[in-house]
């Protein structure tokens, strides 16, 4: 009879996720548009970016296309015409992206309002929302996990790259970043220098601070951790969520779950303890794979007891299971799992995240 059919989305899910072509999709926001409209292009390499954009925005695209182990899956382009009329403008763009799913949002002309802007809007998106939406902007203090701040360009010859336009460059490293590493130590080979000099004291109070900064390391120019701009942590949002890897996972299991359960399970079955036990067999089986592939080091999904328990005390107390009536009080966990919960299904999810190898300490004795 084969396995149920939520178990092989699930599955199906997770080997997506681990798929190296399927991370890293970078939108962009560029200007020079001829109308008043905001027009999107879907480009995956550089026969795709269309004929009549301008040699700066070509520019900036093949800058993303760089990548780092390997190129960003795609890129989504917004065209607007960046007038007088910005803030109109940002509203039309974001309204487009909303239709898209994307990982990175850059735009690589942006003024220290329009940052802003776009911060405020990514926060929205992820905190309202639970989109998995980033952003890469230049100088923009956000404390959020959704906003990545990088604070200083690069030199590439003769030619300086601001913190707006180096957005480009880093967009392209962070999407091209496999999910077994992460994007600290990343270099950027061509370039020949870094628009701030910093003692490496500075350098540490900058990256405690959530600022995504760069260095020269007397050869080459290179990422220096790998840190968004959260700094204000909590018991629901704790130090993990201050890097850029730890938090990519977190997104990709959340937005998996959620979109594999709406498509697959919500709405098709009946809301009993089989049914319940299927889903969480299922996401078990999606956290079994990404233990396989070295994204996790655990995972287990399991019926949320204590989450039950506060919903049949909203509702009266008492269950009835199996023609007996049951005050929650007696109830044991079994029971307690079995009860019908309407239409509301509760879990738990335990995950312990593998993060990428950044810190060596190395003691030498003679």
């Amino acid at each position: 009879m084969g396995a149920p059919s939520i178990n092989i989305a699930f599955k199906e899910q997770a080997i997506a996720a681990i798929n190296k072509g399927d991370k890293g999709i970078v939108a962009m926001i560029l200007c020079g548009g001829t109308a008043a409209t905001a027009v999107v292009t879907q480009i995956i390499d550089a026969a795709d970016i269309p004929a009549g954009y301008s040699s700066t925005n070509k520019g900036y695209i093949n800058q993303v296309l760089k990548g780092y182990q390997h190129p960003p899956k795609k890129i989504i382009a917004v065209l607007i015409e960046g007038d007088s009329d910005m803030a109109d403008d940002l509203v039309l763009a974001e309204a487009q992206l909303e239709n898209y799913d994307w990982d990175y949002l850059i735009m690589p002309e942006a003024t220290s309002t329009e940052a802003s802007a776009l911060a405020t809007w990514i926060k929205s998106q992820r905190d309202n929302k639970f989109k998995k939406y980033k952003a890469i902007l230049p100088n923009t203090t956000a404390d959020h996990e959704g906003i990545i701040n990088l604070i200083e360009g690069y030199k590439e010859g003769s030619t300086t790259y601001t913190a707006a336009e180096a957005c480009c460059r880093i967009a392209g490293i962070i999407a091209g970043t496999p999910w077994s590493m992460s994007c600290t130590y990343a270099p950027i080979p061509e370039a020949t220098g870094i628009t701030t000099s910093r003692t490496a004291a500075q350098t540490d109070t900058a990256v405690d601070a959530g600022q995504l900064c760069l260095m020269w390391d007397g050869e080459k120019v290179k990422i220096v951790r790998g840190v968004n701009s959260l700094t204000t942590t909590s018991d629901s949002k704790g130090s993990s969520y201050k890097k850029i890897k730890l938090v990519e996972t977190m997104d990709l299991i959340r937005t998996d779950i959620r979109k594999t359960a709406e498509d697959n399970y919500v709405g098709k079955y009946n809301n009993s303890y089989d049914n319940k036990c299927l889903l969480t067999t299922a996401i078990n089986g999606y956290f079994d794979t990404l233990v396989r592939d070295g994204i996790l080091a655990s995972g287990y999904c399991e019926i949320d007891v204590p989450a039950q328990r506060n919903y049949i005390k909203s509702h009266g107390g008492t269950f009835v299971l199996d023609g007996e009536t049951i005050n929650i009080e007696d109830a044991t966990e079994l029971q307690i799992k079995m009860a019908n919960t309407g239409s509301q299904v509760f879990l738990r999810c335990t995950i312990s995240m593998l993060d990428a190898l950044e810190d060596i300490n190395i003691d030498i004795y003679f």
